[in-house]
């Protein structure tokens, strides 16, 4: 058993590096771009690159490891990680660095599927699966964090000239032995019928995310412009085409990008619905949070990067600790967590005031970590809990698809009601009435996420106080 968990750490390493490389670029936007001499637009298209390469390519990602082995996948993922991470830090010009990010992005996305899948492929018995689960908590956390911590830390060296450039280049050491211990420890895995790849597929699915993504990320700098709105149309017209061609292709017998199987497991819906509405709440709090610290309580950048640390360690310690809850208690350990983050959010609701000590900050932000962590393994679990191994890779870039994406939307929506409750010339007043909506939304989310796990089938997460 102890054999299979150092393969978990090193499927995991893949996990640290994508969640990693999606913080540690914030801190060092000032830096960069005036070593880079880099325009505003540049800048965004700079953040934005990576996630819409990322979400992009992760149902290519997921069905390229079914087809020619998720090691292999996860493998070649690593090295074009390592490259594009080096063609970064070497970077002369804005644009490089872009095109970098995106290919970033990229190796990212073919990581991704791999790591749910072989997790799902080497603990096939539920109560591992579920601790192994917990690790895959721990490293979401543990890569958010220290994203924000090293991201600021090598921005501030003074020993050499552009130090930013080692946010990019310290991914070398991480992907080296990475590669060394997945060639020596883990087995490959793939399914064993034989079956060509839809490149066809790929390029019209990519194509349709694509349009939807960067629609959407560039939204939340330039707001919903008619450009942004037209790619929106485009988009769900070549993925309405997309569906349509896949179907035909499946029901004639001919390679196909999605199987649309998966879409007969009701917790799978369910768990897709779920991680959508939790990403939208989660990812549009941190965004709208480090607005409200700044520039509605004058907190400062240091003073607020501590803070939200807290949160990263609050998820931490819950993953660590949620495992034997959802073991002993099942979904209901799940509803739980849920209602306590809803009770955190209402507390700050009123507690998120400018003249709230710093300790106060820190225990609600390290609580509000406690619920996260305590939730965001187990949506995996359930979304592919009873996969077969032809599903698992396919089921996997999905489920990371409709999470990248939700994330994107709730930063571009709730952002926008943020912004619209703000005004044009707000003071502190206007800044905790838009705050106090934005929570009130993410309440919501929360609620439709109760209700989804309280449909999913007690067998997906079964009770097990009783069992001896």
């Amino acid at each position: 058993m102890k054999y299979k968990y150092l393969k978990l750490l090193v499927i995991l390493l893949g996990l640290l590096l994508t969640i990693m490389d999606i913080f540690i670029i914030n801190v060092s936007i000032p830096s960069i771009q005036r070593d880079l001499h880099a325009s505003h637009g540049e800048m965004q298209f700079m953040i934005a690159a990576y996630l819409i390469g990322f979400a992009s390519l992760l149902i290519t990602g997921g069905r390229l490891g079914d087809l020619y082995g998720r090691k292999k996948i996860y493998i070649t993922g690593l090295l074009a990680f390592m490259v594009s991470s080096i063609a970064c830090g070497l970077s002369a010009g804005a644009e490089q660095l872009v095109i970098s990010r995106f290919v970033q992005g990229i190796s990212a996305a073919m990581m991704a599927p791999q790591v749910l899948s072989m997790i799902q492929i080497l603990f096939p018995d539920h109560q591992k699966r579920i601790k192994a689960m917990g690790w895959y908590g721990i490293t979401i956390g543990i890569g958010t964090v220290l994203g924000q911590f090293l991201g600021g830390y090598f921005s501030s060296l003074t020993m050499i000239e552009e130090p930013w450039r080692l946010i990019f280049l310290m991914n070398i050491p991480i992907c080296l032995p990475a590669v060394f211990f997945t060639l020596k420890l883990l087995d490959e895995s793939k399914i064993s019928v034989q079956q060509s790849f839809n490149a066809g597929g790929v390029l019209v699915l990519s194509g349709g995310l694509f349009c939807a993504t960067y629609a959407l990320t560039m939204s939340e700098h330039e707001g919903f412009n008619f450009k942004n709105g037209l790619l929106m149309i485009i988009s769900a017209g070549i993925l309405f085409i997309f569906i349509k061609d896949q179907k035909k292709r499946i029901h004639n017998k001919r390679s196909y990008l999605i199987d649309f199987e998966l879409f007969r497991f009701t917790n799978f819906n369910l768990g897709i619905v779920a991680v959508s509405f939790f990403f939208i709440m989660l990812d549009s709090y941190f965004y709208i949070l480090s607005l409200f610290f700044q520039n509605g309580l004058k907190i400062s950048p240091l003073d607020a990067g501590e803070i939200i640390v807290f949160q990263g360690l609050g998820f931490i310690l819950a993953s660590v600790l949620s495992v034997k809850l959802i073991l002993r208690y099942g979904k209901k350990a799940l509803i739980a967590g849920l209602f306590f983050i809803i009770v955190v959010l209402v507390f700050q609701l009123f507690l998120f005031r400018m003249e709230t000590g710093f300790p106060v900050f820190c225990l609600l932000l390290f609580l509000h970590g406690l619920g996260i962590g305590s939730v965001i393994p187990s949506l995996a679990t359930i979304a592919l809990s009873g996969m077969s191994e032809k599903l698992i890779g396919n089921a996997s870039g999905v489920y990371n698809t409709f999470q990248q994406i939700a994330a994107i939307i709730g930063i571009v929506a709730v952002g926008s009601i943020f912004y619209y409750f703000l005004g044009e010339k707000p003071v502190v007043k206007h800044y905790n009435n838009a705050f106090s909506v934005a929570l009130l939304i993410n309440i919501f989310c929360l609620i439709f996420v109760m209700i989804c796990i309280f449909k999913v089938p007690d067998h997906v997460l079964p009770e097990t106080r009783h069992k001896k």
